[in-house]
């Protein structure tokens, strides 16, 4: 029998246990938030007028990226009911660029050696994570401002180019700010001279006046040309005329040795050394001293720029991203970490996913004012969290974090969830079907309910079903037309399963 044949007869328009990923599973997209979500999601998301932070631990396939997917569904909902007070969800689930530009930054290539690569990765530190954060966050607002579609585009209003004119100085040149530091690194010098043209920032006055002296200045060889056929070539050749020209000269001199030589010197060693401070980002030197250029040089000074390990003035550009974001009605940010063990660095190795998660888990980063860190992570690095000692809890203060050791799944809760997929595969005219119906009479909802209890998690649930209905259209013919699946097919297709299940705890085979 043909498996087409048999979810046709069920009335069911496509297979409800056919995908294993929840961001490429269309079913799982058209789901609602009933059965289909963990009992702990309502904790996980918290109250979105004061977003909090959340840490969950789960095996690969119980549902962490489902509840990202979820998570974005409801801050989607929030914000369209209270449009005064949204959120702003920055899903920082891609780590490849991070811990790319951060490789490149600390002479690291993959090629290395295991004890070479955890050992650069131990280096990643609480302030490079806090740069990606706002590099997404400001790459987003600027992206709006000029007009530039991406996927990930935020709803800044109808005219944010004129809500941001019509903005205090200050806040314009905190957005100024931001770019020059944090924005995306491809056409850096032309996205910081239409977004200045845009939004108009404060001008910096100091810079404009040097200018002007060095545009001036070439003044004074045509003034003296002009005077030279004025006067008599005895008043010329005296000294007091030659002491003014030559004085005149030196000053100009001055001039253009300051502004064309100095200021460049000095802006491109600062945009150096904001580079270098700023290891996971992708500007350049040469972009961040363009754009500093054109801000004031108290807005540039040591103690505003990040610089080093130096967390204070990253949470001070944070307070910055989240008064812009205020200006178009956003009172809060959501991050969400996710998939921390896909990156090509990190190859699912729970000491290198120690090494790049660990400096999240302190206390003052996850207890921000309004800011919500939602933590999704392996359960790897549950065990290994256990391992360290009180000084790191007290430092992290997990008690605080609305932590969930384990996403566990039972046998009832995975036995709806299942029912769900179903009917949102059922066609418009077929009768309602649930997972029972699939078995003989002598298979009960208890024995369906004991087999999706061994599984734990729900991907492994739907190979469960998916492999049952494969075995018992493999062992019948279309003419028999059985389609409803027998105990020793369900017994044998559990036992394989959770054989495999226990194999994946044991570290024996691949998922």
């Amino acid at each position: 029998m043909n498996l087409s044949s048999f979810l046709e007869h069920w009335g069911l328009n496509e297979n409800p246990f056919r995908a294993e990923e929840a961001r490429h599973d269309p079913v799982f997209g058209r789901l609602g938030h009933g059965p289909t979500s963990h009992p702990d999601f309502e904790k996980i998301v918290g109250d979105f007028n004061r977003p909090s932070t959340a840490i969950v631990f789960g095996e690969k396939g119980s549902g962490k990226t489902a509840i990202r997917l979820q998570l974005a569904d409801r801050v989607k909902a929030f914000n369209a009911l209270t449009p005064d007070k949204r959120l702003l969800l920055l899903a920082y689930d891609d780590l490849n660029p991070f811990l790319d530009r951060f490789a490149a930054a600390s002479g690291l290539s993959t090629d290395d050696e295991d004890r070479d690569v955890l050992k650069a990765l131990k280096q990643v530190r609480l302030v490079d994570h806090m740069d990606a954060v706002l590099h997404l966050g400001t790459a987003q607002i600027v992206d709006r401002l000029l007009s530039q579609q991406q996927a990930d585009t935020l709803d800044l209003g109808e005219n944010p180019v004129r809500t941001m004119r019509r903005a205090d100085p200050v806040l314009r040149q905190d957005l100024a700010l931001l770019q020059a530091v944090y924005d995306r690194g491809e056409s850096g010098a032309s996205r910081t001279r239409f977004m200045r043209q845009r939004i108009k920032p404060p001008r910096n006055r100091g810079g404009l006046a040097w200018d002007a002296l060095v545009v001036l200045g070439w003044l004074l060889p045509a003034l003296v040309a002009y005077l030279s056929t004025q006067m008599s070539r005895e008043y010329i050749g005296t000294k007091t005329w030659m002491w003014a020209f030559g004085v005149a000269m030196t000053l100009w001199g001055f001039v253009l040795i300051k502004r064309l030589l100095w200021d460049r010197w000095r802006l491109g060693r600062l945009g150096k050394r904001v580079t270098r401070s700023t290891r996971t980002l992708p500007r350049s030197a040469d972009d961040v001293a363009y754009a500093l250029g054109r801000i004031s040089a108290d807005d540039r000074a040591s103690n505003v720029l990040p610089s080093g390990d130096n967390e204070e003035s990253r949470y001070a550009m944070l307070g910055r991203l989240k008064r812009v974001l205020a200006l178009f009605g956003y009172t809060g940010l959501i991050v969400v970490v996710d998939r921390v063990d896909e990156p090509t660095l990190v190859g699912g190795d729970p000491d290198r996913m120690r090494a790049v998660v660990w400096p999240l888990l302190h206390n003052k980063f996850l207890q921000q004012e309004n800011v919500g860190i939602k933590l999704l992570l392996p359960i790897e690095l549950r065990h290994e969290l256990f391992r360290e000692s009180s000084s790191f809890f007290q430092e992290a203060r997990l008690d605080k974090q609305n932590m969930i050791e384990r996403l566990s799944w039972t046998g009832a809760m995975l036995y709806d969830l299942c029912n769900a997929r179903m009917r949102a595969c059922q066609a418009p005219a077929a009768k309602a079907a649930t997972l029972i119906d699939l078995f003989d009479d002598d298979v009960t909802r208890q024995d369906v309910v004991d087999a999706l209890d061994q599984m734990h998690q729900p991907r492994d649930a739907f190979k469960l079903i998916y492999q049952c209905m494969q075995e018992h259209c493999s062992n019948v013919t279309e003419e028999q037309a059985r389609w409803r699946i027998p105990r020793p097919v369900l017994d044998s297709v559990r036992k394989q399963q959770a054989e495999r299940v226990q194999m994946l705890y044991r570290g024996v085979r691949p998922a």
